[in-house]
């Protein structure tokens, strides 16, 4: 499908071609080397590979036929409404060219809108006024500086009484994993629809690391009258990145099953992965989460994260 909006074309695509997918990833490079951070998220890029349900691309380009903007439309929730992300190459914007974008979306979704600014800029503040959009929620970027793992400030783990830790088994621990990251995030869509393709995905990337990837598990209960235990269940997890070129060491997502909340398990994953992350000589560590989430942003602050930086959603008000 394709439109027109000033005298742009905009192409509306259901899946990219491997060549138009690696012109988008260079798009989002070169503009993060400008903006400081991508201006499509980690999912945004991934999706970029192959047809994906209720994922749509724009691709625009101007009179002469340049390619000057990239956005990505997800409508894959069932409540909420379409989250989009867009960028434009440095040297393309001030033309108009992230208007069009955010009109050729707002008619896409059919004015039900919400568009990520990463990192909060004020051009992206600024479209998001000329579009009519309300500031709905911001995430923040916290981080903290480790050093070394001899002089690191956090304790060792101490995990409550029948629960033990070891690393993810890949293929093995899948549909386990799974379970658990829908039950603890069942209230935060984007993570907790997760599914085998969405795993399988992070897998495949360079910086998987299954010894970065901590499960605590409960111990079964004993036999029963039919001679069979209980098998041990994945009470919570602590899943680390690295970005190497960053030298960044990231919470990347840190869950609890609901059962096993307020027992202080989430503590001690939190502990856990960042003393893993000092061990590998990472000087940094950071982490994401929402701003009005206030026990957690109050957890992290006691554990020496401060805010680096924020992402702002806007929607429209229907």
């Amino acid at each position: 499908m394709a439109g027109a909006i000033g005298g742009r074309r905009i192409d509306v695509l259901q899946e990219l071609t491997p060549e138009q997918a690696q012109v988008v990833l260079d798009l989002i490079a070169e503009a993060a080397r400008t903006d400081g951070q991508p201006a499509v998220s980690e999912q945004g890029r991934i999706q970029l590979h192959g047809r994906r349900a209720g994922v749509r691309h724009l691709l625009l380009h101007d009179r002469e036929g340049e390619f000057v903007g990239y956005a990505q439309l997800e409508d894959t929730d069932p409540v909420e409404a379409p989250a989009a992300e867009l960028v434009v190459p440095p040297a393309y914007r001030g033309q108009g060219h992230g208007r069009a974008l955010g009109v050729a979306l707002l008619h896409e979704s059919g004015k039900r809108l919400r568009v990520w600014a990463h990192g909060g800029h004020p051009a992206a503040r600024h479209l998001a006024q000329v579009l009519g959009l309300s500031l709905f929620r911001e995430l923040r970027q916290m981080r903290r500086p480790l050093g070394e793992l001899s002089t690191l400030d956090i304790p060792e783990p101490v995990f409550p009484e029948g629960v033990t830790v070891r690393t993810f088994r890949p293929g093995e621990d899948d549909a386990a994993w799974l379970a658990v990251n829908a039950a603890a995030f069942a209230h935060h869509p984007e993570q907790g629809s997760l599914g085998q393709r969405d795993l399988d995905d992070r897998k495949a990337q360079p910086w998987f690391d299954p010894k970065g990837f901590f499960l605590a598990e409960r111990r079964g209960g004993a036999a029963g009258a039919e001679g069979e235990a209980e098998p041990s269940r994945i009470a919570g997890f602590h899943w680390t990145k690295v970005h190497a070129a960053e030298q960044l060491g990231e919470v990347y997502v840190l869950g609890v099953a609901p059962g096993a909340q307020g027992g202080g398990l989430g503590k001690a994953l939190t502990a856990i992965g960042l003393r893993h992350l000092a061990a590998q000589g990472l000087p940094t560590a950071m982490l994401y989460v929402d701003a009005d989430n206030t026990a957690a942003v109050t957890v992290y602050e006691r554990l020496g994260f401060v805010t680096y930086e924020v992402d702002l959603m806007y929607r429209t008000e229907a």
